[in-house]
């Protein structure tokens, strides 16, 4: 009998050094009963917290009535889900999303928003943005600026232009009449928390217009509230043809969506998409809760007032800058930042690193404690830097 010593789990990410077993608002729980605030969520993910009594019992009780059918069969929470989802999206601005497919995750919401580009405009070629990263399947990895993880499947991917991020000019200067769409995070996550300004994003929308090429918001970690709005297509006042949203949707139940617009919507016909598990009754019932939470706890307003606190908790610390917007912000430090988020661990608090390794990520849940951040700002006054 052939041996081997991999584990029976794969390991695909180097894991915390610790176990994690239980949540409960802001907080995680090892193995040893330890608490820490969890300022990752999950990589941006828990969006009203852990176990949320609200979520927790919206998807018991659909568990309870029902589990699962597809899309074969209609499934009246699966229609709540879409119109709730729709409404919310345009509650601040409107920003003219008329219907929703469900999917699974981010990657394939932007796999699927790259499909419908390329069948309505009849174009095979994309452009993306230098720093982004929009997932591991095949259109999204061909759009994402990561050659460690595209490189390996270079003969599949299919031809996409990466623009340099937040380059008026280089937006001037390209053709956009040659693809079929232009994919962007409205801040870009991965890459260290990077903004554009209002500005970029007019022109881009300007220019994609003018060239009858599809504009598609990857908001898989900006949307659902995070930056103290719906999506930030609504922040920046901004109609994309699609946006793409997923990680927050379901507090932490998978699931993805691509809204779109009635342009955009009206050429699909029945077919075109698909999906067995998009849309389940379980996430639909984790999203309409969701959104009830966000609403009923003014989580919107909590991002904001959560993100003016943390600014002011860091003022004057080893941190030089602060990042992005709402609850998805960067700690930019003035050298390597991994000694500070090994101190933060060490401490009882959680945060997320990036690609740039100056930069250390918060993403935690909208209702963030004030506990949590008096507790972050004094931890990292308390840091000694170790770098000379």
């Amino acid at each position: 009998m052939q041996t081997t010593s991999s584990p029976a789990l794969l390991v695909t990410y180097l894991p915390f050094p610790f176990p994690l077993v239980r949540g409960k608002g802001d907080r995680v729980f090892d193995d040893a009963g330890r608490s820490y605030f969890d300022f990752y969520g999950g990589h941006c993910v828990c969006s009203t917290g852990h176990a949320h009594p609200k979520v927790t019992a919206a998807i018991s009780e659909q568990a309870n009535e029902l589990l699962f059918y597809s899309s074969a069969a209609t499934v009246p929470v699966r229609n709540r889900a879409a119109e709730a989802l729709i409404a919310f999206a345009n509650s601040r601005a409107d920003i003219g999303l008329a219907s929703v497919f469900f999917c699974n995750s981010g990657s394939e919401a932007n796999e699927n928003a790259l499909k419908i580009a390329a069948k309505l405009t009849g174009r095979y070629r994309f452009a993306a943005f230098e720093g982004g990263w929009h997932g591991r399947a095949i259109l999204p990895l061909s759009a994402t600026d990561d050659p460690k993880i595209s490189q390996p499947f270079a003969p599949l991917l299919a031809p996409c232009c990466k623009l340099p991020w937040n380059d008026e000019t280089a937006l001037d200067a390209f053709d956009f009449t040659q693809v079929a769409a232009v994919i962007l995070e409205p801040i870009q996550s991965m890459s260290g928390v990077r903004a554009a300004t209002p500005a970029f994003f007019a022109k881009l929308r300007a220019r994609t217009s003018a060239a009858s090429t599809l504009l598609i918001f990857d908001e898989v970690q900006t949307g659902m509230g995070r930056l103290g709005a719906p999506f930030a297509a609504a922040k920046y006042i901004v109609r994309p043809d699609l946006i793409t949203s997923a990680k927050g949707i379901a507090s932490g139940v998978p699931m993805g969506a691509v809204l779109m617009s009635e342009a955009v919507a009206g050429q699909l016909k029945p077919g075109d998409l698909g999906s067995t598990f998009g849309g389940s009754p379980l996430a639909c019932a984790a999203l309409l809760a969701t959104l009830e939470v966000i609403g009923e706890e003014q989580l919107m307003e909590r991002a904001l007032a959560a993100e003016t606190k943390i600014r002011r908790a860091l003022a004057g610390t080893i941190v030089r800058a602060v990042r992005g917007a709402g609850l998805l912000l960067g700690l930019e430090m003035s050298h390597g930042a991994a000694p500070l988020k090994q101190h933060l661990e060490a401490n009882g608090i959680l945060v997320g690193g990036s690609h740039d390794p100056a930069v250390l990520r918060l993403m935690p849940p909208l209702n963030a404690s004030d506990e949590a951040i008096e507790s972050l700002g004094k931890t990292i006054r308390a840091f000694s830097d170790p770098a000379p």
